[in-house]
C-alpha cells in the first residue's frame, strides 16, 4: 500500500548549448522536473513522495498545508488530491481571497477546501500550540509544512540527485531549504552543490539546511548565495523576465522568474564571471513552478 502514491514517470535532461558554454569549456545540462507532471511536478512531488506516504502510515487521510494566494505548493497538494482522491485543506494567508486568482481557480477545481487568515495568523504556521489547535480541528489531517520542506520530504530529493548523471556542480533555487537539504543528502561527497535564494536576508536557511540533513551540517561542499535574489521573494527585476524569455526564445527552455528564473540568472551571471572551472559539467534543477506565470500574467506584473 505504501507504493500507492507515485507517478511513475522520470523527467528528461535537456542540454544547454552556447558559445558563451563552448569557449569555457563548460557542460550545462538541465534536469527538466517541470516535465515531472501536469498537475504536480518540480520539487514539489519530490518533496510530497514521500510525506504522502508518512501519512498514510499514520492513518491519516487528508492534507492540509498553507501557503500564499499564488503558492506553487498550495497548486501542487491540491493536484496531488485531485490525483490520488485525497480530501485537501489549505490555510491561506489573507485577509481576502481573490476567487478569480488562477491559483485559487485550480486549488477549488481540485476539491480543495480554502481556509484564508488574517496575516497575524498566517505568522504563527510554525508554532507547535497553534498546529496542536489545527490538528484537533482537522483530526484526520496530516499537516505538511508551508513550501513542503520537512524531514520527510527530503528522500524524494535525495533520489533525484542518485538519479543524475556524473556531474561537478549540482544548482537549484532555494525558498524554504528542503529541495537542496535532499540533493545534499543524496550526492557524492565531491560534488558541489549551490543554492540560489530567492528571497532576501536568507541566511537563516543555513541553519535551516543542516537541521534538516545530517550531511549538510558535516560536509563542506555546499553553499547557499543570498545575493542573487531579486530584490525579494516573489520579486524581480525587468532584466530576469527578459533573460527568462531569451532562454525560451533561444534555448526552448521556459523559465518564471521567482524560482528556476532566478536560478538560472544568477548561474549565467556565475559562467559569465568564470566561477567554474574549465571542462566542468553543471546540472541544474529546474524545480517546476510554470503555474506561477499564469498568476503574474493575471496580475500584469509580465
Amino acid at each position: 500500500m505504501l507504493n500507492l502514491f507515485n507517478i511513475e514517470k522520470e523527467s528528461p535532461i535537456q542540454q544547454i548549448d552556447s558559445n558563451c558554454l563552448k569557449k569555457r569549456n563548460i557542460r550545462l545540462s538541465i534536469k527538466r522536473d517541470d516535465l515531472l507532471h501536469p498537475l504536480i511536478s518540480g520539487n514539489k512531488w519530490r518533496k510530497l513522495k514521500y510525506n504522502l506516504q508518512h501519512m498514510q502510515a499514520t492513518n491519516k487521510t487528508q492534507l492540509l498545508t498553507f501557503g500564499g494566494a499564488f503558492s506553487n505548493h498550495i497548486h501542487a497538494c491540491a493536484g496531488a488530491g485531485k490525483l490520488f482522491n485525497i480530501k485537501t485543506h489549505a490555510i491561506i494567508r489573507g485577509p481576502h481571497l481573490d476567487t478569480q486568482n488562477p491559483t485559487v481557480r485550480f486549488a477549488k477545481q481540485c476539491a480543495m477546501d480554502l481556509h484564508v487568515v488574517t496575516r497575524i495568523e498566517y505568522k504563527q504556521r510554525h508554532d507547535p500550540d497553534y498546529l496542536a489547535q489545527l490538528q484537533a480541528q482537522f483530526p484526520y489531517a496530516y499537516i505538511i509544512p508551508e513550501g513542503g520542506s520537512n524531514t520527510h520530504a527530503l528522500p524524494g530529493c535525495a533520489e533525484l540527485a542518485k538519479s543524475l548523471p556524473k556531474h561537478d556542480y549540482l544548482i537549484c533555487p532555494t525558498g524554504s531549504g528542503g529541495t537542496l537539504a535532499g540533493l545534499i543528502e543524496g550526492s557524492f561527497e565531491d560534488t558541489q552543490l549551490l543554492g540560489i535564494a530567492v528571497l532576501k536576508q536568507a541566511e537563516y536557511l543555513n541553519k535551516e539546511i543542516t537541521t534538516l540533513s545530517k550531511k549538510a551540517a558535516q560536509q563542506s561542499n555546499w553553499q547557499l548565495l543570498t545575493e542573487f535574489h531579486g530584490g525579494g521573494y516573489g520579486k524581480f527585476t525587468n532584466e530576469l523576465w527578459q533573460f527568462c524569455q531569451r532562454m525560451q526564445q533561444r534555448h526552448n527552455l521556459p523559465l518564471e522568474p521567482i524560482y528556476s528564473g532566478k536560478m538560472m540568472y544568477a548561474l549565467w551571471q556565475l559562467i559569465e564571471q568564470d566561477y567554474f572551472a574549465a571542462g566542468s559539467h553543471i546540472m541544474a534543477i529546474h524545480t517546476g513552478g510554470l503555474q506561477g506565470l499564469n498568476g503574474l500574467k493575471y496580475r500584469g506584473l509580465i
